[in-house]
Parts: structure tokens; C-alpha cells; sequence
């Protein structure tokens, strides 16, 4: 196997380990209600979770009036 393809076949597996480490907004609000023992579908965990949802939304929202510039690296 020549080199740029064992190059592109490491690229590729380290990008995918990357990605399936990463998990959405919506999961990982379900995991913080669930961890203090609510249960799926209950009153409270409907909630808990559009609170916790909201939350972490504002958490990574950019704040008002700030625009995204190209990184310098």
C-alpha cells in the first residue's frame, strides 16, 4: 500500500472516532434529566428537558451583535 493511501485510510478512521465521540444538544439534555431520575415522558421530564435544551442552545449562541471571523491558524 503506498503511502498517500495509508495517509487518507488514518485521516479517515481518526475523523470518524472523532465524530461518534460527538453527540447532539438534544441527546445530551435527555442524558441530564434522565441522570437525575426523571423518567421519559413524565410531566417533569418534558421539563426538565426543554429547559435543559434551551439552556445548552444559549451556551453555544453566539452572543448579540457578534459576527463568526476566520480563524488565523
Amino acid at each position: 500500500m503506498n503511502s498517500t493511501k495509508l495517509r487518507v485510510l488514518l485521516i479517515s478512521a481518526f475523523s470518524l472516532l472523532l465524530l461518534s465521540a460527538c453527540g447532539s444538544m438534544e441527546s445530551a439534555a435527555q442524558d441530564d434529566c434522565t441522570s437525575i431520575g426523571w423518567q421519559i415522558g413524565s410531566p417533569g421530564y418534558n421539563d426538565c428537558y426543554r429547559a435543559r435544551l434551551y439552556e445548552r442552545k444559549m451556551d453555544y449562541a453566539l452572543p448579540p451583535g457578534d459576527r463568526p471571523r476566520p480563524s488565523l491558524l
